[in-house]
């Protein structure tokens, strides 16, 4: 359905997984930020992007939440959820019991704290711009990486068994593209953000919007307004389907009754 789609690379990414998944007879354009991915996108270099917006470990990607939120001609339109499976790489016959230095992304980081503090309390963490990306940065036999069991290749050693503090992790990704919603788009959930009116009880006004179309509410998450502190943006995915009137009924009631109002996304 695509030719082009942007995500965050190199080869081997976890996003770059997904978007394989999701679009597998698309040319794959590999970004080194989610700056880019979602530029690429903008200006028309892709058809489409793929981005992780929320994982179960770490909960929410907020700088991605962020670009799609302050991007509203974007719209995310399919939704996939893949496990993930961190493995600590080295180069071929390294001592793992001298490894000083590990890179990987903040998020794989985060997601195997407790490995990291049990065996390698006194290694520097060094962050990456992706897991994929830090495997080149293993130059000698104490460097180490974490990145997908999918990084394997010659002349590195991969561990036997997933390294995560929990083993059961997943990350959801959106499928991302420039324009509206068709009025007939059907969909399972409905995922916006809003900013609610700053007086008691506002929130519990759009709680009761949500309740009183029968939608069921999957996931609410709160990110602070960078210009206004104290004040809240809410991030909110419901089930529906985009394409009844009901359904958009409802969202129009949300954008009446709120200070701004965002739809992010229909999968």
């Amino acid at each position: 359905m695509y030719k082009k789609v942007s995500c965050l690379g190199p080869e081997g990414s976890y996003t770059c997984l997904a978007a394989r998944i999701m679009c597998e007879k698309a040319e794959l354009v590999l970004c080194h930020t989610f700056v880019q991915v979602v530029q690429a996108v903008l200006s028309g270099e892709t058809e489409a992007a793929v981005l992780p917006i929320e994982n179960t470990i770490n909960g929410g990607v907020l700088q991605n939440m962020d670009l799609l939120e302050s991007n509203p001609s974007l719209c995310a339109v399919e939704e996939y959820t893949l496990r993930i499976d961190h493995r600590l790489i080295t180069l071929a016959g390294a001592d793992k019991s001298k490894i000083n230095r590990i890179y990987s992304h903040r998020q794989a980081l985060d997601q195997c704290a407790g490995f990291l503090h049990e065996n390698y309390p006194y290694a520097e963490l060094i962050a990456e711009n992706s897991t994929a990306a830090s495997i080149s940065s293993i130059k000698l036999a104490t460097d180490a990486a974490i990145a997908g069991a999918q990084c394997e290749r010659a002349g590195l050693d991969v561990s036997a068994e997933c390294i995560s503090d929990e083993k059961n992790n997943f990350t959801h990704f959106l499928l991302v593209v420039k324009g509206a919603l068709p009025d007939d788009f059907t969909s399972r959930k409905i995922y916006f953000s809003l900013t609610c009116n700053h007086r008691p009880g506002e929130l519990l006004k759009i709680l009761e919007i949500i309740n009183s179309f029968d939608l069921n509410m999957t996931k609410i998450e709160s990110r602070p307004i960078k210009d206004r502190p104290g004040e809240y943006r809410f991030f909110i995915e419901v089930e529906g389907d985009y394409s009844k009137p009901d359904v958009k009924k409802a969202l129009e009631k949300l954008k009446e009754s709120t200070h701004s109002f965002t739809l992010i996304g229909a999968y």
